[in-house]
């Protein structure tokens, strides 16, 4: 799947969240290496170049933009 240069920035700083030791997260977070984390990316349904990644037991949906919400 291709992204901009935007949500790929987005998407290594969502990975990075749970990387850290002590994040609140590190329970719940990606625990493989990067790669493998993208290659869950999807493309959103009808929209217009967002794409989804799953993360925490949620969706994230990162703009064209860089953008990230849930």
């Amino acid at each position: 799947m291709i992204l901009t240069r935007l949500q790929r920035e987005a998407l290594k700083k969502v990975f990075d969240r749970g990387q850290t030791n002590g994040s609140p997260n590190r329970g719940q977070a990606w625990q493989g290496s990067y790669r493998e984390f993208r290659r869950t990316v999807r493309p959103e349904i009808c929209g217009f170049g967002a794409v989804m990644v799953p993360w925490c037991g949620m969706w994230l949906g990162i703009e064209p933009d860089g953008h990230t919400h849930s």
